[in-house]
């Protein structure tokens, strides 16, 4: 079947989901979450053939990865989806104008979403719990590395939409060639949004060569600033948390800033980075005051090369500024405008980060690990918007509608 007879066949199931209750697609996803802990293991057996075709030290293998306790929060995520309310039907505006004509801005979904997205199967089962919650339909077009695992999961999604007596093309899995990318990217008329989720490149990729609308979502240059006026240990603990947790995702630290009053404090900051063997890569000053105290194979000179950059990987750069203003500097050159932290227990600092600081997410005494749906409260998410327009930060339910005017009276006329 051709990329476009698929989509072309999704939108036709576009108006199946319409005829649903949010009962009824609730109960579909809870019932598509069981259905996927029975099924672990044939899920488990398609990823490792996946990942057995990439390298462990490819930054992409622990989002390929997955085990039975990702299955379990994938499988959880979708339930907490199913429990939310559903997002279409909210007034958003209502008047009656001065002639008698009432008119209601209601939420209604996109229709067709497309999601492209890399080596990360468990995108799979949140875009389709949320588009399914918000009445849409998903069209997945996910990278040739992670093909065997999103086919066992669209294949447990589709077993539950049949028994239900629901069009299975309500969620689409697209080949992994390049072909279906330009099908749906192109595909005007017929795909009413598309949202790319990965890598920088990726993400420019479809910026350039879309048709249809597209969401910004993905890549993550994430800086935290240590302040004169910061906590120690708490600095240590952010840091630490917001680099290693998970090197992977969009949200990990990629560059600590560090006023030079608190230049003696570094070591203690860093101290636990080691034992994970984080490569940080150290301006003059820095380096200067890690030596001694960090593994000389694991320190390394920054150049303006490490600045900027997205690693995904158990390294990051080190940057001493002499105030606020050249911190707020650093941050508006080099940030993707996606989630930045400051360490402070001062009320001023913290204002003016809060106010001149232009990304999605900005954190006070926060890691940047939180920057994801599920963390915000929303369930789970569908990408990380690092845009302005309709969506910004982590895109839930509420950011898969949009809307429509309802106009009602009793035979106005204008003159």
């Amino acid at each position: 079947m051709s990329n476009m007879k698929q989509i072309q066949q999704a939108v036709k199931a576009s108006y199946s989901i319409l005829t649903c209750s949010d009962t009824q697609i609730s109960q579909m996803l809870i019932e598509t979450a069981d259905v996927l802990l029975a099924g672990q293991a044939k899920v488990l057996k398609a990823n490792a053939d996946d990942l057995s075709r990439m390298s462990p030290d490819d930054p992409k293998y622990d989002r390929l990865k997955l085990t039975e306790q990702r299955l379990k929060d994938m499988a959880d995520d979708m339930k907490h989806v199913a429990a939310l309310p559903s997002p279409l039907g909210r007034t958003l505006m209502e008047t009656t104008r001065p002639n008698g004509m009432h008119i209601r801005k209601v939420s209604v979904p996109f229709g067709v979403i497309g999601i492209i997205y890399e080596a990360r199967p468990n995108v799979t089962f949140d875009v389709f719990s949320l588009c399914m919650k918000s009445g849409n339909v998903c069209l997945l077009k996910g990278g040739t590395d992670a093909f065997r695992s999103n086919v066992a999961l669209v294949d447990i999604i589709h077993e539950v939409l049949v028994r239900n007596g629901m069009n299975p093309d309500v969620c689409t899995l697209l080949p992994a060639g390049r072909e279906a990318t330009t099908a749906l990217l192109q595909a005007v008329g017929n795909v009413d949004l598309v949202i790319p989720r990965g890598s920088a490149e990726l993400i420019e990729y479809v910026r350039k060569n879309a048709l249809v609308p597209v969401i910004e979502t993905g890549a993550g240059v994430c800086h935290t600033y240590f302040d004169q006026n910061g906590d120690a240990s708490t600095g240590r603990d952010i840091v630490t948390n917001a680099k290693t947790r998970r090197v992977s995702v969009c949200n990990a630290l990629d560059c600590l800033i560090i006023h030079r009053e608190r230049i003696d404090d570094l070591p203690f900051i860093c101290s636990r980075l080691a034992d994970s063997k984080v490569v940080i890569y150290a301006d003059e000053q820095a380096k200067d005051a890690l030596n001694g105290h960090y593994p000389p194979s694991l320190l390394q000179p920054a150049t303006e090369k490490s600045f900027g950059v997205e690693f995904l990987d158990y390294k990051m750069s080190i940057r001493t500024v002499a105030s606020l203003e050249e911190a707020l500097e650093h941050i508006a050159r080099y940030s993707s405008k996606h989630s930045e932290s400051i360490v402070s227990r001062s009320p001023e600092t913290i204002r003016r980060f809060e106010q001149q600081v232009d990304a999605a997410c900005v954190y006070i005494n926060v890691s940047t690990a939180f920057t994801d749906g599920a963390q915000f409260g929303f369930g789970a998410e569908i990408g990380i918007s690092t845009q302005k327009l309709h969506a910004r930060g982590p895109m839930a339910l509420p950011e898969l509608t949009t809307y429509k005017y309802i106009i009602e009276g009793n035979g106005q006329i204008r003159n």
